[in-house]
């Protein structure tokens, strides 16, 4: 297949790109992904080569049974958080087990939802999710990210800057693969400028790397620059005593911990779930396909279920769709799930290499500030869009109200003193995110409130893009074929 020159317009078959670009796109996606997605194993004391792995292996998994057909990632869940806490406060390794197996049965609630939603129709299950649901769901998702990008910038801003405008210039003045790549251009450009600062003027305070001794121009940690030194090329991603399989094997069962970790991780599902709809609706959005019509909720959902159950059952975070590779999608506009394939086998060979972990862990925190803030402002851009596009009335109370409530519970309860809403329940505490509150308590309103507008088999097709595929001929042609067009 011919190269296409590109163009502003969508790519939906990145072989007509040729072979070279589609790795270096798909190099951007693991770079997109790689901050967040080693963070939760970094929060939790779970091992972060397992982490690559099974987010690599849970995305191909989730592409095969989505039938390819969508371009989403699946990383660390961050939801999970207070699971694993409530479980393994301090990250006890030989209680770790125990909440990953709890994790595992969460997993398999996407299932009996999924079997649901075949059984019973789509429609039945997306009539509590119109846009007016869904729209701020998406807008929350990345505001309610903003926090940890600003955190990060703000050790270093000036590093921040530099990614953020090198991803800007790229992509509003770039041309060809330039324009496509800002997010790994970035990465690039931002990391060269904090080697050369280190090399010329760093010196290591409070366990960093620092311009001029300065501690509010972070670069490097010293003790990432030490493991980059010291990590093996080639190692083990887990040891079988991390896995869940474990505790079943060892003779030293606990099960009162273990019926404890699973009633009180499973209920955090229900939240995540909530969240995958609205991952997928924002995918949706972005390419202007309808996923939740074909190749259908009920396969997504198995998809992220059994990602996430096996990933934990190894040892491993729960994994979910990644609003950073919506970002990447939204911003590069290369929509063939392909690159993202891609990515996640370059993720799973990374995780066979502690040295390439290492190098990529070493990314300094301000570089992943500023693509972060990037990407997530590209999130909320995209549930901004999934609002006007599908005309939402504003003029009715009804909305205003999901909207204004969802929005501020969840914005407001991620930003608050205690973080997230905890539900008592005798001797088992549940802890609801932000993001899972809002989303919980819009679609009640949206459910009991009178004056719905919006049915689901009629606007299947709401969020579609104009049809600006790029074709392998010349560039001449094909703007006299657009002219033609208009």
């Amino acid at each position: 297949m011919s190269k296409t020159n590109l163009q502003d317009g969508a790519v939906y078959d990145a072989r007509t790109l040729g072979a070279g670009r589609v790795i270096v796109l798909g190099f951007q996606h693991m770079f997109a992904m790689f901050g967040s997605t080693v963070l939760v194993p970094a929060l939790t004391g779970l091992s972060v080569s397992a982490t690559l792995l099974f987010a690599g292996l849970g995305t191909i998994i989730f592409h095969l049974l989505s039938k390819r057909k969508v371009p989403a990632f699946l990383g660390s869940s961050f939801a999970f958080l207070a699971g694993y806490f409530a479980i393994a406060p301090n990250g006890e390794r030989e209680l770790l087990p125990y909440a990953c197996f709890g994790v595992a049965v969460a997993g398999l609630v996407y299932l009996v939802l999924a079997g649901l939603i075949k059984a019973f129709g789509v429609n039945r299950v997306m009539k509590f999710f119109p846009p007016i649901v869904t729209g701020p769901i998406i807008i929350a998702i990345g505001l309610c990210l903003s926090g940890t990008a600003i955190n990060s910038c703000s050790t270093n801003w000036g590093v921040a800057v530099v990614a953020i405008l090198i991803i800007v210039i790229c992509n509003i003045w770039g041309k060809g693969m330039v324009k496509i790549t800002p997010i790994l251009l970035g990465v690039l450009g931002a990391c060269a400028l904090c080697i050369i600062l280190t090399v010329s003027a760093g010196q290591a305070v409070d366990g960093y790397y620092c311009f001029m001794g300065n501690p509010n121009f972070q670069l490097f940690s010293v003790a990432s620059v030490e493991n980059i030194k010291n990590a093996a090329w080639i190692g083990y991603p887990f040891q079988f005593k991390d896995t869940a399989v474990s505790i079943f094997t060892g003779g030293n069962l606990d099960k009162s911990l273990l019926v404890t970790a699973i009633i009180t991780i499973v209920p955090i599902s229900l939240a995540t779930i909530v969240e995958h709809i609205g991952d997928i609706s924002a995918i949706s959005s972005t390419v202007g396909k309808n996923f939740i019509e074909d190749p259908g909720l009920h396969r997504t959902l198995i998809g992220d279920g059994l990602a996430t159950t096996l990933a934990s059952m190894f040892g491993a975070p729960a994994n979910t769709t990644y609003g950073e590779n919506t970002g990447v999608l939204t911003l590069s506009k290369v929509y063939d799930p392909l690159v993202v394939e891609l990515a996640a086998v370059f993720a799973m060979f990374f995780s066979i290499s502690p040295k390439l972990a290492a190098c990529i862990s070493a990314i300094p925190t301000p570089v992943v500030g500023g693509i972060s803030l990037v990407l997530y402002g590209m999130i909320s851009a995209v549930g901004v869009r999934n609002v006007v596009e599908n005309k939402i009335d504003f003029g009715k109370a009804r909305n205003v109200i999901i909207a204004a409530i969802i929005l501020v519970l969840a914005i407001g309860v991620t930003y608050s003193a205690a973080g997230a809403i905890v539900i008592p329940c005798g001797k088992i505490v549940i802890s609801l995110s932000g993001l899972a509150i809002g989303s919980l308590v819009g679609i009640i309103l949206n459910a009991v409130l009178p004056g719905k507008d919006y049915v689901f088999e009629d606007n299947q097709k709401a969020a579609q893009a104009k049809d600006t595929t790029i074709q392998a001929e010349p560039v001449q042609h094909k703007s006299s074929n657009n002219k033609k067009k208009k």
